[in-house]
């Protein structure tokens, strides 16, 4: 609300700071003496305090004169109708001025009992705020104040009580021991620590221990400092982040590519900012899209369609229903995170665009580990042509930390110039954009290729094992190994016995990141994994399983289940 300037020749005199600081006295007093502060509080009175901008109030400055003799008349009136000013209160308060300002000269001022108090400039502005004691505070009654932290405390034990409730697992990675690392009993020492074998980790070629990656930040630390040093609009956008963004569109065979601190990131601000920006948009989810495409989504409030997770004939019914030409997205993801399914890519953007939508595919969970140069499953499936808007992480197979996505020219210039979460945050510092740059030039080389083929080799050979000790094994064509539990007190108690008893850890899966009554253990087998690791992990986890009271399965029905995934299998 824009307050129409009051040119009052006295009070401009004042410092802002001091008007501030006895504005409700000066308009108390100025309300029933002074007629500018009159004329200001009748207009509010009869217009309301919304409409103060529509008063046609004067702004040419009154002269001392005029001022003086409005008020003679005022005080006039007063006298007529025998109006006394009480001499035992002093209803208008203080005004605060510095110490260096001579006397207000405004005439209604000094026929009032207001009083000056003076304050030297380098007084600390709390000790102007200081309570008076002739100000009249309202009484707060406490028992009707919201009870904040009984509310957060309530919502935390409902989570102890369907065992939702996460405790993190203390894990120090080591340099070198990959992939095994340190849990850590105490925070301060090393104390009660031991050596652990991670298998559920989504570093997953290790590349965050790489040697190279090592050595690229500790050059750009050394050469850069630790810091971006602002946002990318504002000095945050180096060499690097430049040569990060080539590369990366280079990778998904692109026009371009733009950097986020996360995917979560990337994706939420991207589905945002088109949904919201596109005329009459709409988008078409996959049930099982990734919380952070959800939130962008959800935040968008354009109409929403959810498919059956890689449907495509419901996905193409759904199509059918929306107008050809309204603007359209089609988001999914190719590797799903947490059952380890793969769309059928080619189908699923030969719907989308027969309808004319444009396809955001997140491939977070596939760079890095598909195709010739890990750009993926389009790049394995030969379709990145046909790819509008890719995502990705450098977090998980590049072993660093960051997102992106890559597209054409125009529309990444479209994100980076209205998508607020890439504009108003800090840019990524230059330590993990050396990791980042020297990830991808791994992956795109034959080291990368062999890391990869040890990596599938691995998950083949563990997910034939388990399905031998008759463990409940989720089949998926992907290097993620899901086993169903169904149960999260029982998947938290398999996790935990499987770190007291046997030093393995795989965590345990449950609501939100999966639906109630699908609690899983995630298994990620790396190149790094070893044959005899991969025994030991199957014979302690069909030791914990009979142990929490689960049976296992038949082997022959397993056996089948795994003729169908080994077909599928890339």
């Amino acid at each position: 609300m824009a307050i129409p300037a009051l040119k009052c020749p006295y009070l401009a005199k004042l410092t802002l700071q001091q008007v501030r600081t006895s504005a409700s006295h000066i308009f108390n007093t100025g309300a029933e003496s002074c007629p500018i502060f009159g004329q200001f509080a009748r207009r509010i009175s009869t217009t309301g305090i919304n409409n103060v901008t529509s008063m046609n109030m004067t702004s040419t400055p009154l002269t001392f004169e005029e001022i003086k003799n409005a008020h003679e008349k005022i005080l006039e009136r007063k006298q007529i109708n025998k109006i006394k000013l009480s001499s035992t209160l002093n209803p208008y308060g203080e005004i605060t001025i510095s110490s260096e300002c001579n006397d207000i000269l405004c005439p209604f001022l000094k026929m009032t009992p207001i009083e000056l108090r003076r304050l030297n400039l380098d007084q600390d502005i709390i000790e102007m705020n200081q309570t008076k004691e002739n100000i009249i505070r309202p009484v707060v009654n406490n028992t009707n104040i919201f009870e904040y932290n009984r509310f957060f405390n309530e919502k935390i034990e409902a989570k102890k009580r369907d065992n939702s409730y996460r405790i993190f697992k203390r894990v120090q990675r080591k340099s070198g021991l990959f992939p095994q690392a340190e849990e850590k009993k105490n925070l301060d020492d090393d104390i009660d620590s031991r050596t652990i074998t991670v298998w559920c980790s989504n570093d997953y070629l290790g590349l965050g221990q790489h040697p190279k990656l090592k050595k690229a930040v500790i050059n750009a630390v050394t050469a850069h400092g630790s810091g971006s040093g602002g946002t990318r609009n504002i000095s945050g956008t180096s060499p690097l982040h430049e040569k990060l963004e080539e590369q990366l569109a280079r990778l998904h065979q692109k026009e371009s590519a733009l950097l986020f601190t996360s995917c979560y990131v990337a994706n939420d601000t991207t589905l945002y900012t088109l949904a919201k920006s596109l005329p009459n948009c709409c988008i078409l989810s996959d049930s099982g899209n990734h919380a952070s495409m959800i939130q962008g989504i959800r935040n968008s409030q354009v109409p929403k369609y959810i498919f059956r997770h890689n449907d495509i004939k419901h996905l193409e019914e759904l199509l059918m229903k929306i107008p050809r030409h309204i603007p359209k997205i089609v988001a999914f993801e190719t590797v799903h995170s947490m059952d380890g399914s793969i769309c059928n890519l080619e189908a699923m953007l030969d719907i989308a665009h027969a309808y004319g939508s444009i396809t955001f595919i997140d491939e977070v969970h596939a760079v890095g580990l598909y195709g010739h140069n890990g750009a993926g499953i389009g790049e394995r499936d030969h379709l990145l042509h046909k790819m509008d808007i890719i995502s990705g992480t450098l977090g998980k197979a590049f072993g660093s930390i960051g997102g992106y996505i890559a597209g054409t020219s125009k529309l990444t210039d479209f994100i980076r110039s209205y998508g607020s979460g890439f504009i108003f945050t800090t840019s990524m510092p230059p330590t993990v954009l050396a990791s980042a740059i020297a990830a991808i030039e791994i992956s795109m080389s034959d080291e990368g290729r062999s890391l990869r083929r040890k990596q599938q080799e691995n998950v083949r050979e563990l997910r034939s094992k388990l399905i031998d000790a008759g463990l409940p094994v989720m089949m998926s064509p992907s290097h993620i190994i899901p086993i169903h539990v169904g149960d999260a007190a029982l998947a938290t108690l398999l996790c935990n016995h499987l770190l007291d008893r046997y030093s393995i850890y795989i965590q345990s899966i449950n609501y939100p990141t999966v639906e109630r009554g699908t609690e899983r253990l995630r298994i990620a087998a790396t190149p790094y994994h070893t044959s005899e690791m991969i025994d030991q992990l199957v014979d302690a986890l069909k030791q914990v399983w009979k142990d929490v009271g689960l049976t296992l399965k038949d082997i022959d029905q397993q056996q089948q289940q795994q003729t169908v995934a080994m077909r599928h299998h890339g």
